[in-house]
């Protein structure tokens, strides 16, 4: 697999990966406002997923805006 193909996989495997996540807290997301457990309880397990789910998503989307930095051949890495 040439370079330009494991760039675009890893692409591909990245954003599935937020696909999923971001799956994962709608549910979540649905099933605390589903429940009986009062507003102040709601508020704070709400505030809580929103940061796990930035920490989980916000690594992947950066790498996939990431600029692809390369060095002309026979030129060494900075």
């Amino acid at each position: 697999m040439g370079r330009e193909e494991q760039r675009t996989a890893m692409r591909q495997v990245r954003e599935g990966l937020i696909a999923e996540l971001e799956e994962l807290y709608r549910g979540a997301f649905d099933r605390i406002g589903s429940q009986d457990l009062g507003e102040g309880a709601i508020a704070r397990l709400t505030q809580l997923l929103l940061r796990s789910r930035e920490a989980a998503i916000t690594p992947l989307q950066q790498e996939i805006e990431a600029p692809v930095i390369t060095t002309p051949a026979g030129q060494p890495t900075p």
